[in-house]
């Protein structure tokens, strides 16, 4: 209640154009929380508060909102203050910022950066879009494996000003290939005599620049690393990747992951910040490609209209069985999904989750079955009963299946899993349900 208390108070000050309230707002407002409520605002509203921070506080604002939101900023800056901001940006930031900005306002920032950031931000750009290099932070400390322990911590000190983390510290041989890495903090337990190379961590993971970025974070994650070595295709060391931008990845992958199981397209930028016609598009796309695919059932049912019409009471159970096989379809889907993206299961695995679901399948068909029989015994009696049992148990392990085998598939082809989404599989479970449904309906019936 207190923040939207607070959201609802900045409203009013900027409203009445109260500019002293405004700064007694902000200086009594963490830049997160500040940026959170900038992002609920649309942009001519939300550049007022932003133009009345603190010099100090603006960049850590600023680099707490999406890239969307920080395009709306840059576009109400004048150039002073645009080109002044932009250069006091992390490098990988500032990289993001500007690959996914318009054409017009990357050209205008990188016109307006010192030489020295031009080049770490046109190195970073010169990596693939979505890959580590363009995530990875190139300001850092490098040490030589042949410098001593005390000899390393001087150059900590003297350098540490101009990286961006000093807790994890990148060792290299000559020709800057790396080593692995050391810790700050067993550099600062280590004697100053011992010789750098018996402390640094030369099993450390690291990965190529040009690797997936989703990727590297996920192994940062598996491997409790707060920062990842990147390395060139010449394990030259070039960056490293920080927790706090795979904490972003990680985030922007579960959110697009969900949207697209959900049937839609993600949305960038804040929800209350979107427009109706920004979040009907979205979803359109899915809508419209999910009812084109529900028209297999009704072909189904046209199909099999004659039985329809011999038994009637086959008809009364078409909405269970295709509920029943689309929630199984798509818990085994968003399962299969989740154990991808984490690394759980492989593409190689296909045989084996699928055999694993089948089971799965049968178990939970022979559960509802039961239910289903006793429901049908007591509406339509016991032979037709033991038909919709029978498809009950045959659609859940179908069902179980093809969730699981399509997320796989799709990875197989370079297709991203989560496009294999729980209302496409239930679809698609719906027809070919109905077709299993249909057709044992004629085998025990005789019709």
């Amino acid at each position: 209640m207190a923040d939207e208390d607070n959201g609802e108070e900045l409203i009013r000050l900027i409203e009445e154009n109260d500019l002293t309230g405004i700064r007694l707002w902000l200086a009594s407002h963490a830049p997160y929380e500040i940026a959170d409520e900038l992002e609920r605002m649309d942009s001519s509203r939300a550049i007022v508060p932003f133009r009345l921070l603190d010099k100090d506080r603006e960049l850590e604002v600023f680099e707490e909102l999406d890239p969307v939101h920080q395009q709306e900023i840059l576009v109400g800056l004048r150039d002073a203050a645009f080109h002044d901001l932009l250069e006091e940006m992390d490098p990988d930031d500032r990289a993001r910022l500007i690959g996914e900005a318009p054409a017009k306002i990357a050209t205008r920032a990188l016109a307006g950066l010192s030489p020295a950031e031009r080049k770490m931000t046109a190195a970073l750009l010169g990596y693939p879009e979505g890959s580590v290099g363009r995530y990875m932070t190139p300001e850092t400390v490098i040490l030589h494996r042949d410098l001593s322990v005390g000899r390393a911590l001087e150059v900590v000190r003297a350098k540490s000003a101009e990286a961006e983390t000093v807790y994890t510290l990148p060792v290299v041989a000559d020709g800057r290939r790396f080593d692995g890495t050391v810790q700050l903090a067993d550099l600062v337990r280590a004697d100053d005599d011992t010789p750098l190379k018996d402390v640094v961590d030369v099993l450390v993971p690291r990965v190529q620049a040009a690797e997936p970025a989703e990727d590297a974070a996920r192994l940062m994650q598996e491997a409790n690393l707060v920062a990842l070595p990147v390395v060139d295709s010449e394990e030259r060391f070039v960056g490293l990747l920080t927790f706090d931008d795979a904490l972003e990845l990680i985030e922007a992958a579960d959110s697009e992951d969900i949207a697209r199981q959900s049937g839609a397209s993600p949305v960038a930028g804040h929800y209350v910040a979107a427009s109706v016609v920004r979040l009907a598009r979205a979803r359109a796309t899915w809508l419209l490609l999910l009812i084109v695919a529900a028209t297999l059932t009704v072909n189904v049912m046209q199909a099999y209209e004659a039985t329809l019409e011999q038994v009637t009471a086959l008809a009364l159970f078409v909405p269970m069985l295709t509920g029943t096989g689309g929630n199984v379809g798509s818990q085994s889907a968003t399962a299969i999904v989740r154990a991808l993206a984490v690394g759980e299961v492989r593409v190689r695995d296909l045989p084996r989750v699928a055999g694993k679901e089948a089971r799965v399948g049968l178990l939970l068909g022979l559960m509802l079955a039961a239910v289903a029989m006793v429901i049908g015994s007591a509406l339509v009696g016991t032979l037709i009963a033991g038909v919709v049992a029978a498809s009950v148990i045959a659609i859940c392990t179908w069902a179980a299946v093809i969730g699981s085998c399509m997320p796989l598939l799709a990875r197989r082809v370079g297709v991203d899993p989560a496009v294999v989404s729980a209302p496409l599989v239930a679809t698609l479970v719906d027809a070919t349900g109905l077709l299993i449904y249909f057709n044992i309906a004629r085998l025990v019936l005789h019709i």
